[in-house]
């Protein structure tokens, strides 16, 4: 049957660069570079040496907008599977939990390839501004208590009215640990620090730069992305920051039931063991006070950043006399949301 002929005017307008050439990257599409994003230097009292992964430069303001070229990049290997008769039918739809940012930054990228729209599972208590926003650019909205259980991806689909698509919440297939933030990872550890501070709400994010790390600690064919120092990068300790607060000013790293994901304390611990961090790599729980202090430095400096997505930064604050003054501390941001 092959693909219709707006299949290929899709197929066509989705251009991968390539997968690893930094001289060649594939983010973000309209203008792309490696670095996508800025990291400079920060002022934090009492400490030398702070650089801020600024992920805020991304186009919804968020590094949630690098996942989202990746589902494009599925609907690509789709479109080329119908092509070469291996898939019949239309596209599937996606399904996902988003509290806004991920759903935001999908649905935008679906919307300008022509793609199926985000069908999006959301809190009941979900700030009704957000849901409006998201219905404003296309996604499809579906609520449910999140609170109640953990959803089996099957669920998802099920309270989404669409069991014959896809979960990308969860799906494996997908290889979200690797692949949603694989250029990212590489713009962080290039730069060498001794600490590293990344928020940790789903997870993807900091097992993608711990799963690139221990890549580059473990080869001596390193990605042509890679720029880094592996005898310091074995040395780095990999801070993740998150709450068990429901009613935390960063929300986002909150979830009561959190699906899928993939850490637990025996995994950073074998990396530990076997030398891919360094002996405090761990996931911190954030105490709330240290947010307001973190937001206003961030502020004063002009930094576009919500609480979520500026909690390694308190998480800085709350560990510093612990942390050496003189050593270089990367903190990734990662950023804030641009709601319609």
């Amino acid at each position: 049957m092959g693909l219709t002929a707006a299949e290929k005017k899709i197929l066509n307008a989705i251009r991968v660069a390539s997968e690893n050439d930094p001289r060649n990257p594939e983010f973000p599409p309209e203008n792309p570079k490696f670095p996508a994003t800025p990291t400079y230097k920060i002022k934090v009292p009492g400490f030398s040496n702070v650089w801020l992964k600024d992920e805020s430069h991304n186009p919804t303001g968020t590094h949630k907008d690098r996942m989202a070229w990746e589902i494009i990049v599925t609907y690509r290997d789709f479109l080329l599977a119908k092509k070469n008769g291996q898939m019949k039918g239309s596209l599937p739809h996606m399904s996902i939990i988003s509290s806004g940012s991920a759903a935001t930054a999908i649905q935008k990228r679906l919307r300008e390839y022509h793609l199926p729209a985000l069908k999006v599972l959301i809190d009941v208590n979900t700030n009704p501004k957000i849901i409006q926003s998201l219905k404003k650019i296309g996604c499809e909205i579906y609520e449910t208590d999140l609170g109640k259980k953990p959803l089996h991806w099957k669920e998802i689909l099920e309270l989404t009215h669409n069991p014959e698509g896809f979960d990308i919440t969860s799906a494996e297939a997908l290889d979200p640990t690797t692949r949603f933030y694989d250029w990212l990872s590489y713009e962080v550890i290039n730069n060498n620090p001794d600490y590293c501070f990344i928020p940790f709400g789903t997870g993807n994010l900091y097992e993608n730069v711990l799963n690139i790390t221990k890549k580059e600690i473990s080869t001596k064919n390193h990605d042509p992305r890679f720029k880094g120092n592996t005898k310091i990068l074995r040395q780095c300790n990999f801070m993740g920051v998150t709450t068990n607060n429901p009613r935390s000013k960063a929300e986002k790293l909150y979830s009561s039931h959190l699906p899928f994901v993939h850490y637990d304390e025996q995994w950073i611990r074998m990396y530990r063991y076997a030398g891919f961090c360094g002996p405090t790599s761990n996931v911190y729980l954030l105490k709330e006070q240290f947010l307001d202090e973190a937001m206003q430095i961030a502020a004063s400096q002009n930094i576009s950043c919500e609480p979520s997505g500026i909690a390694g930064l308190a998480l800085l604050l709350q560990m510093k006399n612990k942390i050496p003054k003189d050593k270089k501390i990367v903190i990734v941001s990662t950023g804030k949301t641009k709601y319609d």
